[in-house]
């Protein structure tokens, strides 16, 4: 017995260490495929194959989408890959739409090009660290602005579009580069708009669904295949004007337009509320 006296550790005893924390890796692998895309997108514009470097953007695009799904469904989540996922997002749909447009169209017109490219990487940029720090409190059916990624998806199609059907900047003249002006400028302020998109994030993959949903996936899938730029440049064309259709909808019908579910004390935040 020792009395309540409570024994002295030896001093050449050295301290437990503690327990490091791993990294899950599944999640993280299709979060790192998802940076290869925006990556191989920049080199592919570089070396002047802007088809390649939509469809790398695209790819990033649907890996981006299932990181956090597998993340969720698997366990997995992590304040690591949540971290990760925001700097992946901000190469893949910030900064190399901004250098593939600009490589492609932009840098024609001089100032007004890398102006507009750096307006595009800024929002982009601006747009993830909203979501961050808004994450809590925005209602899930909606983003606060269009998404990253379909900023991303509304520039690359048009580039993707044009390139496939055979339209140079160098053969069009100016017409071309300052449609690509148009919607750099459009995709990257759109982004940091309080305007309404929705989110699908209340669409289950868990719960049954009538046959006749797989036979439209299906057809969807069919339709993609018989021009895979046309067809999904016009979906992103549609997205990206539905967030204004939904809020001039809700302003006519007097319905709360704010994305915002409960208001926050912080005096910086009050912008984002209105």
């Amino acid at each position: 017995m020792h009395d309540g006296v409570q024994p002295v550790a030896d001093a050449d005893e050295a301290p437990a260490r503690p327990r490091r924390k791993g990294i899950y890796i599944l999640p993280n692998l299709f979060t790192l495929a998802a940076l290869f895309g925006g990556f191989y997108g920049i080199v592919m514009a570089m070396n002047g194959r802007f088809e390649q470097a939509a469809i790398g953007i695209f790819c990033a695009m649907v890996l981006d989408s299932l990181d956090g799904r597998v993340a969720r469904m698997t366990n997995t989540q992590s304040t690591f890959g949540e971290q990760m996922d925001s700097l992946s997002d901000m190469v893949s749909f910030g900064a190399a739409p901004a250098l593939i447009v600009y490589e492609w169209a932009l840098k024609g017109l001089g100032k007004l090009g890398w102006i507009a490219a750096f307006v595009y990487c800024s929002c982009a940029a601006l747009r993830l660290a909203r979501f961050n720090t808004n994450l809590g409190v925005v209602d899930k059916r909606f983003f606060q602005g269009l998404p990253s990624p379909a900023a991303a998806a509304l520039v690359m199609g048009f580039i993707w579009l044009m390139d496939d059907s055979g339209f140079k900047v160098a053969l069009t003249g100016d017409w071309l580069r300052w449609t690509a002006f148009g919607f750099a400028m459009y995709a990257g302020l759109t982004m940091v708009t309080n305007v309404p998109f929705y989110s699908f994030k209340d669409v289950s993959f868990k719960r049954s669904v009538p046959f006749i949903v797989i036979v439209a996936i299906a057809l969807g899938i069919a339709v993609i295949n018989i021009h895979a730029p046309s067809v999904l440049f016009g979906v992103f064309c549609i997205y990206g004007l539905s967030g204004y259709v939904v809020y001039v909808w809700k302003r006519m019908k007097g319905r709360p337009v704010s994305v915002i579910a409960t208001s926050m004390d912080e005096p910086d935040e009050e912008g984002l509320h209105r």
